[in-house]
């Protein structure tokens, strides 16, 4: 009995496996020097929320707001202002914000001694598929962005977590 339960689980990892490869983005990170310090994957889960693994190096120590951006645009020459705003939905900025948060927020981000950041966040606001709510592929795109500054959680629109130190446009896989 038991090796019919263990051989149907094992049939059965193929199918999420396959699923969830249908569904997934990956954002390949740089600083402002344009140099790649990491990379952010996507996958769609078959629940429809998306997990959000983080990897990266080569980063200041300490704590960093860490958002969605509206526009997949990652142009280090300009500090990365044209990734817009965050992404935002109709919502305000901030888990502190009676009108929050944005799909875009997610919490502040801690990054070791060593520079290494490595993360993961489970995401229910957003979507890859551009039929859903605030999609990560749209038209326009979306990007990932590292700020040299905490969000304090409330400031509109952004936090107040300072200047924009690496960016990744989200590219479908």
């Amino acid at each position: 009995m038991r090796v019919t339960a263990t051989a149907t689980l094992i049939a059965m990892l193929p199918l999420s496996f396959a699923y969830a490869q249908d569904k997934q983005a990956t954002a390949n990170m740089m600083d402002a020097n344009g140099k790649e310090v990491g990379t952010v994957i996507f996958t769609q889960l078959p629940s429809g929320v998306v997990n959000m693994l983080v990897e990266m190096t080569d980063l200041p120590a300490g704590e960093h707001g860490f958002h969605i951006h509206e526009t997949g645009d990652c142009n280090p020459q300009d500090g990365f202002r044209s990734a817009g705003g965050h992404l935002a939905g109709d919502s305000q900025h901030g888990i502190n914000s009676p009108e929050g948060p944005h799909p875009g927020d997610l919490p502040n981000v801690h990054v070791g001694q060593n520079g290494t950041l490595k993360v993961e966040f489970f995401l229910h606001d957003v979507s890859l598929s551009e039929s859903d709510d605030n999609p990560l592929l749209d038209g326009d795109g979306s990007a990932v962005v590292l700020h040299a500054q905490p969000d304090d959680y409330e400031s509109q629109p952004a936090g107040n977590s300072g200047d924009r130190i690496a960016c990744g446009v989200v590219e479908s896989n």
